[in-house]
């Protein structure tokens, strides 16, 4: 392809967006030589910690064709982490972002230089759709969970906005709702975010994905052998041409590379193949001091190996990355150390793709957030879903109901409220998968794992897909 392009990132605020975009921009400039990218950083000033990961992974991934640029940070609204208040601080950001595009512009004049050919934004930042207008230059969505939960706020959205459903009703209830891409009626009550239930965030949320419509096309983090169905129903000449392009992981280096996990590996090095059940929430994953003794007697009745990764959560319902306790003894049944010091681990943050990249690993409590749920398919690892938050209960849904490459622990938690999972739950749970059902679930896990490796292969699905996503760039240059 003739000329050099340059696309502006857009990644909205928390780790896990920002790494999946720079996986993206890593794999776009690794396809084509004329492309390059500007990630636009964005920090809140509430969230110490999450900040300084930001800087550790801009540092370790700016290139001669991906930099980084940091906008001034911006504060939450209360130190809250509403959809409302990271809204506000999105549009907070407008003025920043045009005057950091207005000087690529500028700059990008010259016969030699890269064009500027379009945004390509997270979808808490589609209002920066009305920047790239101003600039004339089309955006692009970068949807950073699956393809099915795209699908259904596009269907509710639709729902709203053509057929005059009070969807915050409809939330509330219990009612299902048949939506094409899933094979099952839905449980919107159960399994989408219960932020719905309130009108006025419900009508930000699908407003979001009303602007999801305005972009010329949507770069999915999926692949479509994962989710054939749901991608077929997005498929739509009503719709913004869709690229599932992947899985998109952060395979190696990254933050978890200064913590320590040699330890972790020996200990894992250790242990007998596939015997290990790993437990970790992601990185904003925590829980009561209630609960955490009952996940404590549940591994230590279940009698299987375990690495637990336990942390404290921010004090006063702060937004920020929960810490790893001094002495986890403080919140653990007393003597649960000394008990189970042959059965299991119990460490503080965890390097989750090291971890379940180890042979020793045989399962995986998990959160379900889509990025661990890519890795845990990507390692063929099956998993005891646990959701707590955003679209994590949808992605367990898909998991357990639809692909029946995970087992329930309890689907209908939700963080913050005062339901307590009991240790006879997890138990069955950890039972489930390490036990009853494991062989199961380690054969559909593996045969998606396989295909998930064959789609960013020369001539698979995401390879494919992410070649027509290159070329409708370099279209959009004069």
């Amino acid at each position: 392809m003739s000329g050099k392009a340059e696309l502006v990132f857009i990644p909205g605020p928390g780790v896990g967006h920002l790494l999946s975009a720079v996986e993206m921009a890593k794999l776009l400039v690794g396809r084509d030589e004329g492309l390059s990218v500007t990630v636009l950083v964005m920090k809140l000033t509430d969230s110490s910690d999450m900040n300084s990961i930001a800087d550790s992974v801009s540092a370790s991934s700016s290139t001669g064709r991906i930099r980084f640029i940091e906008l001034p940070r911006a504060e939450l609204q209360n130190g809250s982490p509403s959809l409302v208040s990271f809204l506000n601080a999105v549009e907070a950001y407008k003025s920043h972002v045009r005057d950091v595009v207005r000087g690529l512009a500028d700059s990008g004049s010259g016969s030699a230089s890269p064009r500027l050919a379009g945004f390509v934004v997270d979808m808490f930042c589609a209002p920066m759709i009305d920047v790239a207008n101003e600039f004339s230059v089309p955006s692009y969505l970068f949807f950073t969970s699956s393809a099915t939960f795209l699908g259904a706020m596009l269907h509710l959205q639709a729902l709203q906005d053509d057929c005059q459903q009070d969807i915050g009703a409809l939330v509330d209830s219990e009612a299902t709702v048949d939506y094409p891409g899933l094979a099952n009626p839905l449980n919107i009550k159960l399994y989408m975010p219960s932020e719905l239930r309130k009108k006025d965030i419900s009508s930000l949320f699908l407003g979001l994905a009303k602007r999801f419509r305005e972009t010329k096309g949507i770069v999915v983090n999926t692949f479509e052998e994962l989710e054939q169905r749901a991608v077929e129903a997005v498929f739509d000449d009503k719709l913004p041409l869709l690229y599932p392009v992947g899985p998109i992981l952060t395979l190696k280096g990254g933050s978890d590379d200064k913590l320590g996990s040699g330890d972790i590996v020996k200990w894992l090095d250790d242990q007998p193949p596939e015997s290990v059940l790993f437990l970790c929430f992601g990185s904003m994953g925590s829980f009561r001091e209630d609960q955490v003794r009952q996940i404590a007697h549940a591994l230590e009745r279940s009698v299987h190996r375990f690495l637990w990764s336990l942390r404290r959560p921010p004090p006063g319902g702060k937004f920020d990355v929960p810490q790893s306790y001094d002495d986890p003894n403080e919140v653990l049944p007393e003597g649960f150390l000394e008990r189970t010091a042959g059965q299991g681990k119990v460490i503080g943050w965890a390097p989750q793709v090291e971890v379940l990249a180890h042979p020793a690993v045989g399962g995986f409590v998990s959160h379900c957030g889509w990025n661990s749920t890519l890795e845990s398919i990507w390692f063929g690892v099956p998993v005891a879903a646990w959701p707590m938050y955003a679209e994590q209960h949808f992605n367990a849904y898909a998991l357990v109901e639809e692909l029946g490459v995970a087992v329930e622990i309890r689907m209908d938690y939700r963080k913050g409220d005062e339901v307590t999972v009991t240790a006879e739950e997890i138990e069955r749970g950890i039972r489930r998968l390490m036990e009853t059902e494991r062989e199961d679930k380690k054969e559909k896990v593996r045969l998606m794992s396989e295909k998930s490796r064959r789609a960013l292969m020369e001539g698979g699905s995401s390879h494919s897909n992410l070649g027509r996503f290159i070329k409708d760039v370099y279209n959009n240059i004069p």
